[in-house]
């Protein structure tokens, strides 16, 4: 199976996960929150599109492994695996406020080769597969052209439970704030860059992000032409956990802001 084919096939399982969890949003409670460490909520919901997802992609792509935030499944592939997060923007979901997505991607032994992100309320499903291109809802999908960083509108996360790297990110945050047109915090990395890939957003950076919060959104990125990269300027993204995302016009203006309040934290 090529991956235009696996593509249109994982489309639809993403969006039978996602149906549950917009049905789950009407009736859920805080009393049904869990907390995995501080201010890291998770729920039955999250879970539960987890497993159901990981079924539906086992079937699809037998022989692959899975790296899941909820750890579900935990099966190791010889060449390929998913990366899931099945609700990216708990704590959003949890508080009623309707901006959260499913984030799936396929790993061929190191690289990303294919990914989506599905935002549910939206029903707007971002795709892309390595060599064809980035899509939503079927339309081709391109970043902007916004030359420089005071034309532009730019997305950002805050942490959450890590804060040893407040200092730094709260100075990056100033500087972007003075220089641009405005800082959204949307509250879903995969939606953010997502956002970055079809154009809303011109740029995004964040840090303390696990493997499936960026998988996804980091081939939408990439094959809707732009640029990522950690925040030494590297294109590992993974496993540093830090991810800058561009439409390719604006990165060095960036990445230079980012180093220079970031170069102690770096050495």
């Amino acid at each position: 199976m090529n991956l235009a084919d696996l593509c249109s096939r994982l489309i639809p399982i993403a969006k039978e996960a996602g149906s549950f969890i917009r049905q789950e949003s009407l009736t859920f409670t805080h009393h049904q929150i869990e907390y995995k460490g501080l201010n890291d909520l998770v729920s039955y919901v999250d879970k539960t599109a987890e497993k159901q997802l990981v079924e539906a992609l086992s079937i699809l792509l037998p022989e692959a492994g899975f790296i899941t935030e909820e750890k579900t499944n935990q099966t190791i592939g010889e060449v390929f695996h998913w990366i899931i997060d099945p609700l990216d923007g708990t704590t959003n979901f949890i508080h009623g406020i309707p901006t959260y997505s499913i984030s799936i991607a396929l790993q061929q032994n190191d690289e990303l080769v294919l990914g989506l992100v599905y935002e549910v309320n939206r029903d707007e499903c971002f795709y892309a597969w390595k060599g064809g291109g980035a899509w939503l809802n079927g339309e081709r999908i391109y970043v902007s052209k916004a030359p420089k960083l005071e034309n532009t509108l730019l997305a950002t996360g805050f942490p959450y439970y890590d804060f040893k790297k407040k200092e730094p990110y709260l100075k990056v945050f100033q500087e972007m704030m003075e220089k641009c047109h405005g800082l959204r915090r949307i509250g879903s990395a995969a939606v953010d860059l997502a956002y970055v890939a079809c154009g809303r957003f011109d740029g995004y950076f964040e840090y303390n992000l696990n493997a499936w919060d960026i998988a996804g959104g980091a081939v939408l990125v990439k094959e809707a032409g732009g640029d990522l990269f950690n925040f030494s300027g590297g294109d590992e993204v993974i496993r540093s956990r830090e991810v800058v995302a561009t439409n390719g016009l604006i990165s060095k203006e960036m990445l230079s802001i980012i180093t220079n309040h970031f170069k102690s934290v770096h050495v």
